[in-house]
């Protein structure tokens, strides 16, 4: 059966999350909106009658004391869009997951469904926002796409009751794809590193070319994008460890000729284990030893800014827990470097984020994942 429960805050009390989204697109510099409702809904496949699904709203997913609850059974027939029924008093927008993007309400969903003894196939959400005033269609979009959504990873409507969420079935037969690469042009090579969204430069292609050509066969798509995501900036650290021009100097490796070269000439007898484990470890008393680890995280930060930092900081806990016989996390500390908070945002590159979202994403992100740990943030 198909369920969907949407969540709403009492009235007589604040709607925080509208009041957020409110001070954004007037900071943003949009005057026209007056207030921001906010609702999340929930779409549900599970096996359960309309008692047991008051349940899962009134037990699970409602706060009893500042949200109200709907609970409605949805019809398995597809589902054509429908103007929103709260949309006469403003513009409605409503964000979801793209198809195959992963929730990650879901998880935590569905184990405390099974907790009060039931089962559920999916758990999807939508965030619904009901603007009012006089609001343009452009306007519309903007707060849309440059403040509520991550179109990378998410799905955008307006005005409607946006159909059922569930996971598509497709019926997938592997079917092997090789790229032609072993006569390609410079030009052919970049484009096809533009196309597959492999973001490597030409000499990264001429190399894979190369290297193929002495196989005497073309690569798979899949080993392409192997090769890819191991030499991206992420997994080998390109800037850290690439020769940089600084001034009429020639540093061979950044992170070598700064970092670690410094660390080495001083040579502290403190420095218990550097740039051998996976976290730095330095003497703190006698019987005390302090496990650091820094990450960066600004690439995936800059795509997602919440999911980015979420990772990033999962990392950080990781390391000092496999340095060693395992270090034990007490405190996550923070520096964030972001671009300029009053950039004019009619000068952002097309796709990219402003500063200003990117901290509130990371700063958001970094908070969440760390406290929620039960490590101070």
């Amino acid at each position: 059966m198909l369920w969907r429960i949407e969540i709403t805050t009492k009235g007589g009390y604040a709607d925080v999350e509208g009041q957020t989204v409110l001070s954004q697109i007037r900071d943003f510099g949009i005057a026209s909106v007056h207030s921001v409702s906010s609702a999340v809904i929930y779409d549900i496949i599970a096996e359960l009658n309309e008692e047991e699904m008051e349940r899962v709203a009134r037990e699970i997913l409602a706060d009893a004391v500042l949200n109200e609850y709907s609970v409605t059974r949805m019809s398995e027939e597809p589902q054509q869009a429908r103007p929103h029924e709260r949309s006469s008093k403003g513009r409605a927008i409503q964000i979801s997951r793209k198809p195959g993007v992963m929730d990650p309400v879901e998880q935590s969903a569905l184990k405390a469904i099974r907790d009060l003894g039931f089962e559920a196939q999916s758990v999807k959400t939508i965030r619904n926002y009901v603007l009012e005033g006089k609001v343009t269609d452009e306007e519309l979009d903007t707060i849309a796409r440059k403040i509520l959504a991550n179109e990378v990873i998410e799905d955008v409507t307006f005005d409607i009751d946006p159909p059922f969420q569930a996971m598509p079935e497709v019926e997938y037969e592997f079917n092997p794809v090789t790229v032609d690469i072993l006569d390609a042009d410079d030009e052919t090579l970049l484009g096809i590193s533009r196309k597959g969204m492999l973001s490597l430069n030409l000499a990264e292609m001429q190399t894979i070319r190369d290297y193929f050509k002495a196989l005497g066969r073309n690569p798979t798509d899949c080993e392409l994008a192997t090769i890819a995501q191991t030499w991206s900036e992420h997994c080998c650290h390109k800037t850290f460890t690439g020769k940089i021009e600084y001034n009429g100097e020639m540093i061979d490796n950044l992170l070598k000729e700064t970092i670690k070269k410094s660390t080495e000439e001083m040579n502290k007898e403190w420095c218990i284990s550097v740039f051998k484990d996976n976290a730095g470890v330095i003497a703190f008393d006698e019987k005390n030893a302090i496990c650091f680890k820094v990450e960066t995280h600004n690439h995936p930060s800059a795509i997602e800014p919440y999911g980015g930092a979420n990772t990033g900081i999962g990392g950080v806990i990781r390391d000092p827990l496999g340095t060693g016989l395992g270090a034990k996390p007490i405190i996550n500390t923070d520096v964030f470097c972001f671009g300029p908070p009053d950039y004019p945002r009619d000068r952002l590159p097309p796709g990219v984020l402003h500063p200003k979202r990117i901290m509130k994403g990371v700063v958001a992100g970094v908070r969440d994942y760390g406290n929620r740990m039960g490590i101070p943030t």
